[in-house]
């Protein structure tokens, strides 16, 4: 039997960003749970006072938050709630709400790298004055206890942890298997496919994350779940979620074709595809393009259709 205790608000807050409107749900069962919190604006905060007050609670009644990931327009207000007895979520959020400044440079020093070896051109390198720019949106604080697969919510016990890396390797959603309820976070949306951000790894000796095939395993992993109705971060609630994923599943084997294609006439770098495949978007959202271009040659790799070679420095991907 579901806890009749556990009921569920969603409030939306603005964001700054192309994605729009971000989605925060508060949960009450033995605590009073916020579920993200925003993004670090005042317009932000002054909508979700007002979202409070609109459902009967005040920003003090929060008792918790629990993080889905660490993107700003996730956790950007968590300092803002002064009688939090905790915030919990994936591990990765730490230095992020910490403003670690060890990991903000080897942030600095993994994509210089990164975007090196991809071949981007010099036109595009300003790109790294703006790595610091996130955090401007970031509330600043860490977290209480990290979650993990498996888990139960501190107060919530129907709700399970699911890990759904991919679009953030930090990503959780939460599941209540009693009426199929998903809080998905970015992971499942019903408009937009997430966009699997490149990341660099937790250590630096290991390999760079690939967060295409991670993104498709975690979806993949969903299948096996009675979903019925998802809550997400943006965007409307909806239900049918099996069909979705097997659509974007598909989708995102058509443009990894495209871009086998665009092999199969010469090798190409990262950068030369990403040219290709984006030529209206690469200059305003290059993040974004770069990071769904390497994506698919990820992809491409994984299912041994590609081989790369470098050519000083540089990688260049070929068909087998």
């Amino acid at each position: 039997m579901i806890n009749t205790k556990d009921t569920i608000h969603q409030l939306t807050v603005p964001t700054p960003f192309g994605v729009g409107d971000v989605h925060v749900y508060v949960l009450k069962g033995d605590v009073l749970t916020l579920i993200d919190a925003g993004i670090k604006t005042e317009e932000a905060w002054q909508a979700l006072e007002c979202g409070l007050k609109g459902i009967g609670y005040k920003t003090g009644d929060i008792e918790q938050v629990v993080l889905t990931h660490h993107h700003p327009d996730h956790i950007g207000l968590v300092d803002r709630f002064l009688n939090i007895q905790g915030v919990y979520g994936h591990e990765d959020n730490r230095p992020w709400l910490q403003h670690d400044v060890v990991f903000l440079e080897q942030l600095r020093s993994f994509f210089h790298g990164l975007y090196a070896s991809f071949g981007v051109s010099e036109d595009f390198r300003a790109f790294f004055k703006h790595l610091r720019d996130p955090f401007k949106y970031v509330a600043k604080g860490t977290l209480t206890a990290a979650l993990q697969e498996g888990d139960s919510l501190p107060g919530h016990m129907d709700w399970k942890v699911l890990e759904t890396p991919g679009h953030a390797e930090s990503h959780l959603s939460f599941f209540r298997e009693q009426d199929g309820t998903m809080l998905s976070g970015d992971h499942l949306l019903y408009y937009i496919s997430s966009n699997p951000l490149l990341e660099p790894p937790r250590n630096a000796d290991d390999a760079r994350p690939q967060p295409l095939v991670t993104y498709r395993k975690t979806m993949e992993k969903c299948l096996r779940y009675p979903i019925h109705k998802v809550l997400p971060g943006h965007g409307p609630v909806f239900s049918d979620a099996h069909n979705l994923i097997k659509t974007r599943l598909e989708k995102q084997e058509q443009r990894a074709e495209k871009v086998y294609q665009m092999l199969e006439e010469k090798p190409l770098s990262p950068f030369e595809v990403c040219q290709r495949l984006f030529p209206k978007h690469i200059e305003k959202e290059f993040g974004l393009t770069i990071s769904e271009t390497v994506g698919q040659l990820d992809y491409l790799q994984s299912i041994d259709k590609v081989e790369i070679e470098i050519r000083q420095g540089v990688l260049y991907y070929s068909t087998k």
